[in-house]
């Protein structure tokens, strides 16, 4: 067991956007809505439904299915879990036969040019592997606004990815470091914009200031 505490499995979505952004969030506690969050969050709700296990035939559907895993040391919550019926799968309890781990994250807007969802959504499946001692090969991303699945392979590459942000996430977490701003055009859409202030980074030093006023060559 690793004593640190576990981080926010979600927090890797927040950090592959903007590292500041997820250190507002995390370490400092901070948080604003705007219509973009109360719209996911009410995406969400509807995702995890009050129904915490469905059976419709070879298919197993749970919602709101908690998460960990002591090697990564983050827990979190999977929006859904399918269980596919599947001879070459895992027991499950309570359960007859055998079943493949399918986990299922949906998103409020459309697919993404970054990777941030799809890195999200493969911690989610290396945590069930975990839990269940299974292989899980591949997920789906559920996009709002296009109503489609967008398959992701659960890769080496990845899988890497995954764990090369975890661990510079658990330095800075362990350090209390919120980073720097670095404005990008997706600063406009984030809830936290008011309290990050990213413009203040693009203020005019003071020699460069002197420099205009007096017009001679800052020192």
């Amino acid at each position: 067991m690793n004593p640190q505490e576990p981080l926010l499995l979600s927090g890797i979505q927040h950090f592959s956007f903007c590292r500041r952004q997820w250190a507002l969030i995390h370490i400092e506690q901070q948080w604003s809505e705007n219509a973009r969050t109360v719209d996911g969050t009410l995406f969400h709700r509807r995702a995890h439904d009050d129904a915490q296990f469905e059976s419709r035939g070879d298919l197993l559907i749970a919602r709101g299915f908690r998460i960990a895993s002591q090697r990564l040391n983050i827990v979190g919550v999977c929006d859904v879990v399918e269980f596919h019926r599947d001879p070459a799968g895992i027991e499950l309890f309570g359960r007859e036969g055998r079943w493949s781990v399918y986990p299922v994250e949906y998103k409020r807007g459309a697919p993404k040019a970054s990777d941030a969802d799809r890195l999200q959504l493969c911690g989610q499946a290396m945590c069930l592997e975990e839990m269940l001692a299974c292989d899980i090969p591949e997920g789906s991303l559920f996009y709002g606004e296009t109503r489609r699945r967008e398959r992701v392979q659960f890769t080496d590459e990845l899988r890497g990815q995954v764990a090369a942000i975890l661990d510079e996430m658990r330095r800075l977490y362990d350090r209390g470091y919120t980073p720097r701003a670095k404005p990008t055009k997706g600063c406009n859409a984030c809830s936290l914009k008011e309290v990050c202030l990213p413009r203040l980074n693009k203020l005019p030093k003071v020699s460069a200031y002197i420099a205009r006023m007096t017009g001679e060559d800052a020192l």
